[in-house]
């Protein structure tokens, strides 16, 4: 076994490992790659050249402490039970603090993944608040915003202590989200069918029910900081690395 970051005859076999492990088909992946995916953010364990497992991360940050969120952990079938994704894992963490980030988020998929990546030393450190309402009262006032003016507006509402996701992160979920603004709050928010999927709502959460009435939908689910649901687990790599009080905008 090899652990390496991916050349470019890799790419296909990344993809194929994403694909199986997470679903995703190919507009989802290509608008990954155009937006996200570095080479320079990913790490392949190889055996004889193929990808037997992979990880990537995003580059984010909390206060002035440089970190990485990793996300899309996977193995492929038939590497799995060999100690591929510990291994893959360990070398991570290792490169990570050389390369001078301060600590390591992700936000494991169910109570099987919090366990294994508690046995990396990851403890959880934030939470969500989630609810679900139907449209009612005045519809709200509000519009699309791009990329950049979601960033300006987000730190503004972000409570002290948050990690900040912007650049390749907020490019990314632009290819499958739509932010909006309005008085008050700020939204990433997806639509299947008549129901509203809200990723990230910050500001006012009153604001839920007037949302739906403008957007025409009769059910939304919403998520907000606050005590809650756990949400992200955290690796400090460095003894003086804060702990992030709020992360809110998970890609896995």
């Amino acid at each position: 076994m090899k652990i390496d970051y991916p050349a470019t005859e890799h790419i296909p076999q990344l993809r194929a490992l994403w694909t199986a492990s997470f679903g995703d088909g190919d507009q989802f992946l290509d608008n990954f790659h155009a937006t996200a995916f570095s080479p320079a953010r990913c790490r392949c364990a190889l055996v004889d050249g193929d990808v037997a497992a992979a990880l990537y991360w995003f580059d984010v940050s909390c206060g002035d402490a440089p970190m990485a969120y990793v996300y899309a952990v996977a193995t492929a079938p038939a590497y799995r039970e060999q100690g591929f994704c510990h291994a893959l894992m360990e070398d991570t963490h290792l490169l990570l603090k050389k390369l001078g980030y301060h600590g390591i988020l992700l936000v494991p998929d169910g109570d099987a993944l919090t366990k294994m990546y508690a046995g990396f030393g990851y403890t959880p450190c934030t939470s969500v608040k989630e609810f679900v309402c139907a449209p009612t009262g005045d519809p709200a006032t509000m519009h699309r915003v791009d990329t950049a003016e979601y960033a300006r507006i987000r730190r503004r509402l972000l409570p002290a202590g948050s990690v900040i996701q912007e650049g390749e992160n907020l490019a990314f979920l632009a290819t499958y989200a739509e932010l909006y603004a309005g008085p008050g709050f700020l939204l990433a928010a997806c639509q299947d069918g008549d129901r509203l999927q809200g990723l990230e709502l910050l500001g006012d959460p009153t604001a839920g029910p007037g949302i739906l009435q403008t957007l025409g939908l009769t059910y939304g689910n919403f998520r907000t900081p606050g005590a809650g649901t756990p949400f992200a687990m955290f690796l400090p790599l460095r003894e003086d690395a804060p702990v992030p009080v709020y992360f809110g905008l998970a890609f896995d």
